[in-house]
């Protein structure tokens, strides 16, 4: 029972759900302080996670500041990129979907790299097929074979530091 308990219990989570919930109630006080605590041990013993898959994981934080970085900077421009799209006094654009490879070895940093990729606007991850390592992607911007290259080479890239940062550069 005790063991079970501690397998379920992980402080920082329990303490990110007090946090949560008086920001949630808007006023800090003991008593949401403590409410908060009785809805984090719910969550945590009638909800479990399963366990994170971080075998084989090591974290290049140096790179993950400069992903944050490059992908801040990607971000405004998909963002230019797609309000153009929408307001120019042109047909919409093509769209494609397309299936690429992604060689990252560990499902977090799948997923990882998914919400990343999601998170740009002008493209989604719509289905990934784990065993075999293949995102569906939809492709917003896709007039063309040099758009469609583009947007291969972004995935790619994507990948190439997901894998640099967290798998270090296999």
């Amino acid at each position: 029972m005790l063991q079970g308990f501690r397998n379920r219990f992980h402080f920082p989570f329990f303490v990110w759900i007090i946090l949560m919930w008086t920001l949630l109630m808007g006023e800090i006080s003991w008593a949401n302080t403590f409410g908060g605590a009785a809805v984090a041990l719910i969550v945590m013993l009638a909800l479990p996670l399963p366990a994170t898959p971080t075998k084989g994981i090591r974290i290049s934080w140096g790179r993950l500041l400069l992903f944050g970085l490059i992908w801040l900077r990607d971000l405004a421009v998909a963002s230019v990129k797609v309000g153009w799209l929408a307001i120019r006094p042109q047909e919409p654009p093509k769209t494609a979907i397309l299936t690429v490879p992604m060689r990252v070895s560990n499902d977090l940093v799948l997923a990882f790299a998914t919400a990343a990729y999601n998170l740009q606007p002008g493209g989604s991850v719509s289905d990934i097929d784990i065993a075999n390592r293949l995102w569906t992607i939809h492709v917003l911007d896709a007039d063309d074979e040099s758009d469609i290259k583009r947007e291969i080479d972004n995935v790619l890239t994507l990948e190439r530091r997901m894998i640099d940062i967290f798998e270090g550069g296999k």
